[in-house]
């Protein structure tokens, strides 16, 4: 697990110097008495930003004073900059009440997040980028439903029908492209995992940050998988949002980081190595009719997501089965054909279609699965024989059609077995 870089919240005083070693800790304002906590704590990331940081932080003192109705901070997190960064941010932080100033000894937005998020006192954390790209009015939208205590996270989207988006086609094309093979790779049901608005209750916070091992970019992402797989519930709110041209982000870079992001955390999922059924047991929300009699849970995307593996696979068995038949004759090659294309079949299924992670029970679906794998072969196997028998050598072709159509009809048999007798909830562990 990577550890946060050492944090120190500053008073906003133009002279002091900060210490990298320090011990975490926020400074109390002067007075006699120790002023209330707030009910927002907004984190500003900010690396070598110097030419813009002031602008961005009188703009969101302003919005926030004259239309949000709780208590706030602004948290300006610099992620040693090199420049004047954290010296703007300690001179506006000593004019504007409510901001206050962290310098982190190492760069990663993720780390900064983790920090100020992790030592903040306030009941709901958000962020956003010091671009200020989204248009604040979503602001108000984004952390409500966490106040009201109705979400538990809350991400902007630039990706929902109502948002409204100003950027290049590039920009375009590779953030759809992320969000789709998140999809495809993790399951994913949130829409825009990047967009750099997103707020979470701290309650939340705590229990998900010391679980979330990325610090950069890929952070946003790995909160909102284990987010989502732990059963909380994320709030979507479309936004304004015009692209930075000043932005500096390695594009190439990141996306580099991202897919190895995403390789990481499939890895963590499909092994178990996250505790997905304690963060479920201890956040996650409870089914609205859990004792609704022959409705199974979940069986339209259940239904979708098995379709998607029966084409994977039967597109790979027909490919086995040519490659198989020159070489062994039409029943031995359907047999190896169907038998490998069963065993990765039931370990998609087990992943993908039912939820099921970890290795507890693994070997028994795989014993289960190779019984329901036999009927699939009396099927087509039967289908082969009583072919031959009726008509002869026949050509490929046909031989071919013969199998799809036996695949096609033992495929409704095999997801009733799966879903019934399986994969149901009493046998999955």
């Amino acid at each position: 697990m990577t550890t946060a870089a050492t944090a120190r919240t500053e008073a906003p005083d133009p002279a002091a110097t900060p210490d990298p070693a320090a011990t975490p800790h926020r400074a109390e304002t002067p007075g006699p008495a120790e002023p209330p906590k707030p009910a927002l704590d907004v984190v500003v990331p900010a690396y070598n930003e110097e030419a813009g940081l002031e602008s961005c932080l009188r703009r969101l003192h302003a919005h926030l004073t004259a239309g949000f109705p709780y208590r706030f901070r602004i948290t300006v997190a610099d992620n040693a900059s090199t420049d004047g960064t954290l010296a703007v941010a300690r001179r506006v932080a000593a004019e504007l009440p409510a901001v206050t100033v962290v310098h982190l000894s190492e760069k990663g937005r993720g780390r900064a997040l983790r920090a100020v998020w992790s030592a903040s006192d306030a009941p709901v954390l958000a962020y956003l980028d010091v671009d200020l790209s989204t248009d604040l009015a979503a602001l108000a939208p984004l952390v409500a439903p966490l106040l009201s205590g109705h979400s538990d996270l809350a991400i902007g989207t630039r990706l929902a029908r109502g948002s409204r988006v100003v950027r290049g086609a590039k920009r375009e094309v590779l953030s759809r492209g992320y969000n789709l093979l998140l999809r495809g790779t993790l399951a994913t049901r949130f829409s825009d995992a990047q967009c750099g608005f997103k707020a979470i209750r701290a309650d939340v916070a705590g229990g998900l940050l010391p679980l979330v091992e990325d610090d950069g970019w890929f952070f946003d992402t790995e909160l909102l998988v284990l987010a989502e797989r732990s059963g909380l519930r994320i709030h979507e709110v479309p936004v304004d949002w015009v692209d930075d041209p000043d932005s500096r982000v390695d594009i190439v870079a990141t996306a580099l980081a991202d897919l190895r992001g995403v390789a990481r955390v499939s890895r963590a999922l499909a092994t178990g190595a996250l505790p997905i059924a304690a963060l479920r047991a201890q956040f996650g929300r409870a089914p609205l009719d859990p004792g609704t009699p022959g409705v199974p849970a979940g069986l339209t995307r259940q239904l979708v997501r098995f379709a998607g593996v029966g084409v994977a696979s039967t597109l790979a068995y027909l490919v086995l089965f040519l490659l198989l038949r020159p070489a062994m004759g039409a029943q031995p090659a359907n047999l190896v054909a169907l038998l490998l294309t069963a065993v990765a079949n039931t370990a998609a299924n087990r992943r993908l279609t039912f939820g099921v992670t970890g290795r507890a029970g693994a070997g028994r679906h795989q014993l289960q699965g190779l019984a329901v794998f036999a009927l699939g072969l009396g099927l087509t196997s039967g289908s082969l024989a009583l072919l031959h028998a009726l008509s002869g050598p026949v050509p490929l072709g046909v031989e071919l059609g013969v199998l799809v159509a036996a695949n096609l009809a033992g495929t409704l048999l095999r997801f009733l077995l799966l879903r019934v007798w399986v994969f149901r909830p009493a046998a999955v562990g």
